[in-house]
């Protein structure tokens, strides 16, 4: 593999690697080797750098949204070879605004690293975890200074066999974190076997964080943002724009339900990821967090007027308007379109991807509800 030591950004090797990938492969980078950023602000993003994917992004939009840090109209980039994706979002949004919009709420924030320290026996581990509770204030300080943004808010404990697991929780800014929390755990857990005997083994990470990985403990604790949108549709609304019933909606929702139990799914809605996925791609978010991020937890009722009440939870929504690969081309372009690059911007954007995953669930809702579902796609959805 062509590499410069010096500088592997530069024109010269991007293009020797270039030359070598299509000799290796007898393929042709006619569009991969054609783009507008700048290889060298890449450092740090991609290694062997080559060139780009190139993903269409159409907008949906505008969304009304009433949240505590996204307000008002939000016109919403999202990245998608899937047909009929952004018309079944820009659809839901049309009835969402009509019936005011959507009231969003980030409701807690947490990052985490689980390490796991390995003791002779149970009692062993147990009394560890005592002594840990103990001396929390000691184990934050050693952990908070490796980084001016992570704050450490409390480590929860999980004994099994002779095993503690300590799930160590942060604050990290606007940054999704998880590079932060390792960091900063292991500081703290340098410490830790400094000054308590008896732990046999320890590993940084045992999987109990389950990072980018579906997982019950993410949706019962918390993982990145836990997040909700809700709103209150009217009847007539339903029936002029979906051509469905409130109480149609709702009884599939129940059906559905019981589907989400018997199959053991991470999300009783139907495709919220869909929404995130496409967003996450334009915004230049970690798209492998889309495993712990699809995870949403769906509810609605019938009002006593006889409209229609959707709530969406999103409990591992692992989000970031700074560092990682915001800052790229177009990725910080479409931040920007919603007034989410930098710093004290991530809980504004937050709300409005789980608002726009709202709008997402109830278009498919209402399609499935109505009928509308394949001949939808038949029409629009299809590239052949």
């Amino acid at each position: 593999m062509p590499r410069d030591d010096h500088d592997d950004y530069g024109d010269d090797i991007i293009k020797k690697r270039q030359s070598y990938f299509e000799s290796f492969t007898n393929a042709k980078l006619d569009h991969v080797g054609k783009y507008s950023v700048d290889p060298d602000k890449l450092k740090g993003n991609i290694e062997h750098f080559i060139g780009v994917a190139q993903v269409p992004i159409g907008i949906a939009g505008p969304l009304t949204i009433d949240g505590e840090h996204a307000k008002g109209e939000f016109v919403v980039p999202m990245a998608t070879t899937e047909g009929t994706l952004v018309a079944s979002y820009n659809r839901g949004m049309k009835l969402l605004n009509m019936s005011g919009g959507v009231k969003a709420t980030v409701v807690d924030d947490a990052m985490q690293r689980a390490p796991v320290f390995i003791f002779s026996d149970a009692r062993g581990a147990r009394d560890f975890v005592t002594w840990v509770n103990q001396n929390i204030s000691k184990i934050r300080e050693e952990a908070e200074s490796t980084s001016s943004i992570a704050k450490l808010t409390y480590i929860d404990h999980f004994l099994s066999n002779k095993f503690a697991f300590l799930r160590f929780n942060y604050l990290t800014g606007d940054a999704a974190g998880q590079n932060m929390v390792g960091r900063a755990t292991f500081a703290a857990c340098g410490w830790i076997l400094d000054n308590y005997e008896g732990v046999e083994n320890f590993y940084l990470e045992s999987n109990f964080a389950t990072d980018k990985k579906a997982s019950q403990i993410n949706i019962m604790r918390t993982r990145g943002k836990r997040v909700t949108a809700e709103a209150t549709i009217k009847r007539e609304h339903l029936l002029q724009i979906m051509r469905v019933e409130p109480k149609q909606i709702d009884y599939h929702g129940r059906v559905a339900g019981v589907g989400s139990f018997l199959s053991g799914v991470n999300n009783t809605g139907l495709h919220s990821p869909n929404g995130i996925t496409a967003m996450f791609i334009a915004t230049g978010q970690d798209v492998a967090n889309v495993a712990e991020s699809s995870a949403a937890i769906m509810y609605s009722e019938l009002t006593d007027e006889g409209d229609l009440y959707v709530s969406i939870t999103i409990p591992s929504l692992i989000v970031a308007t700074y560092g990682g690969g915001t800052g790229m081309g177009t990725q910080r372009e479409c931040l920007e379109l919603i007034d989410c690059y930098g710093k004290n911007k991530v809980y504004k954007f937050a709300e409005i991807v789980a608002a726009v995953a709202l709008a997402g669930e109830i278009s498919l809702a209402s399609a499935i509800s109505s009928s509308d579902w394949v001949s939808s796609h038949e029409q629009y959805g299809r590239n052949r």
